[in-house]
């Protein structure tokens, strides 16, 4: 596995699109890594201090995951490196899409990602740009459908992603109007959890879980793994955190999930960070989702929580371990071959999940529809993971060799 991981992340990319704003210091890159099977996908980034080679290594990440969610095409991602919070940002998007248009109408499709949002700014920037939808480079480069069957199809993942949820049971309130975007990438995250119980042995209900993170992702999961019937006893996230040793229920779960601003935890008993950050490691917890920025868990945080019980990590960012490498550092492999570790390309798949359904031809809409595909995705990629390992450690690095394999 890591001499294939290690040709793969020393093969240069096909593609590098670099932008430089005229207007403001803004600069962009879009890296394809690769054209497979006629195009490239991932999402459009900004954050102040983005470099390229961020850029790359999530290109590179996004190729692997669709080797789980689908279509088979190549990996790609935009990243710009710009203050998010500059009243400038919408210019500088508007700007950015019209330069990478051709791409877009071409082989790539992107969509929302780290402070770009897929609704408000990726759907109607790109269309101002001429683009019928973020995603037409995919149809055009992978799927080449007729005229007609392209707009259908595009008529229908438009009106996928942003599909209001109207079962209650994938909403913590019908009332709020939560979109699919909203939540199935946290549901994912819970639902890889689900998975590897049920497929290595053992049940979600009663264990015990720590949330890291609690934006889309993360709030989504505890959410979700409440309802399965996990406790969540900690959640930490850049504002403060919350600990419950018997673990909060889910309506308490569920109120924390619809008090929270933006991606931000709210709670009149919030501990501040410093003092949550020493306490949270060495909560005895079985399950561990890890949902906040990439490259922030360190050996010691992970040695910690193994020391009071974890069994499985669920990965809702990217490459969640303090690790320089791309993919499989240090802390990583450590982690790997000592608990079960369930890697992001396997668990966080949702999002790419639902734009390849929406790509098919003429599915069925409905929110159960929607879920379930994306759990028996999620389902499918363990299940081979364990088809060919029955160990509970050395699981993500299995799932690599399996995605390795179809990529080189």
């Amino acid at each position: 596995m890591k001499e294939l991981l290690q040709k793969y992340e020393a093969k240069e990319p096909e593609i590098i699109f670099n932008w430089k704003d005229p207007e403001t210091d803004a600069e962009g890159w879009t890296v394809i890594n690769s054209l497979r099977g006629g195009a490239a996908g991932g999402g459009t980034r900004m954050r102040k201090g983005l470099d390229m080679n961020e850029v790359l290594s999530l290109a590179k990440t996004m190729e692997v995951k669709f080797t789980v969610s689908g279509p088979a095409i190549g990996g790609a991602k935009s990243g710009i490196n710009f203050d998010p919070k500059d009243p400038r940002k919408k210019g500088v998007l508007e700007r950015w899409y019209k330069a990478v248009s051709p791409l877009l109408k071409s082989y790539y499709g992107t969509g929302g990602d780290l402070n770009v949002d897929e609704i408000h700014e990726v759907i109607p920037i790109t269309e101002e740009s001429g683009v019928w939808h973020p995603q037409e480079g995919v149809f055009n480069g992978h799927f080449r459908p007729t005229e007609a069957d392209k707009i259908n199809r595009i008529g229908q993942l438009r009106q996928g992603v942003i599909k209001v949820i109207e079962n209650p049971d994938f909403s913590p309130s019908v009332k709020r109007k939560y979109t699919i975007a909203d939540m199935i990438t946290g549901f994912g995250v819970a639902e890889a959890v689900k998975q590897y119980y049920e497929i290595y042995g053992g049940s979600v209900v009663g264990k015990k879980a720590v949330v890291q993170g609690f934006g889309n992702v993360g709030a989504a999961a505890a959410f979700y793994l409440s309802q399965m019937g996990a406790k969540v006893v900690g959640i930490i996230d850049i504002s403060g955190g919350l600990i419950n040793e018997e673990g909060f229920t889910f309506e308490e779960i569920t109120n924390l999930f619809l008090a929270k601003t933006g991606n931000t935890l709210v709670s009149n008993h919030l501990i501040p960070f410093n003092e949550i950050n020493e306490k949270i490691w060495g909560l005895q917890t079985e399950i561990f989702a890890p949902c906040a920025a990439s490259r922030l868990i360190t050996r010691d945080q992970v040695d910690q929580l193994i020391g009071s019980g974890l069994e499985v990590i669920s990965c809702g960012a990217n490459v969640p371990f303090a690790d320089k490498e791309i993919f499989f550092g240090s802390i990583m492999e450590h982690t790997d071959k000592r608990v079960s570790l369930i890697p992001d390309f396997i668990s966080n798949c949702g999002m790419a999940r639902v734009f390849a359904y929406f790509m098919e031809a003429r599915v069925t809409m409905t929110d159960e529809a929607i879920f379930n595909d994306t759990s028996n995705t999620i389902r499918k990629a363990i299940q081979n993971v364990y088809n060919q390992n029955k160990s509970k450690t050395d699981i993500s690095e299995t799932a690599f060799e399996i995605a390795l394999k179809q990529l080189i």
